[in-house]
């Protein structure tokens, strides 16, 4: 299930701080107000977790990964390393 934030349209609350995030099913109709306090709220665009750097696979990691590794011998011809 998605994790939501949302964020209150106008003023605080000492029960929500504001701000609060929500584990929702994707069928789950759109959250208007704040389960808490009951003040209208509005979802906000968060950010998602990626991977900050990758390395490259080496020849031999992808072949113990299972898979095919081919190598360009002419043109448009391909050959297994």
């Amino acid at each position: 299930m998605p994790i939501y934030e949302y964020e209150l349209c106008e003023g605080g609350c000492k029960v929500c701080g504001g701000k609060f995030t929500l584990t929702r099913p994707l069928s789950a109709p759109p959250l208007t107000k704040c389960p808490a306090c009951k003040k209208p709220v509005r979802k906000l665009i968060s950010t998602f977790s990626s991977p900050l750097k990758l390395k490259p696979l080496s020849v031999t990691d992808a072949k113990k990964a299972g898979f095919t590794v081919l190598k360009k011998s002419g043109k448009g011809e391909y050959e297994r390393q």
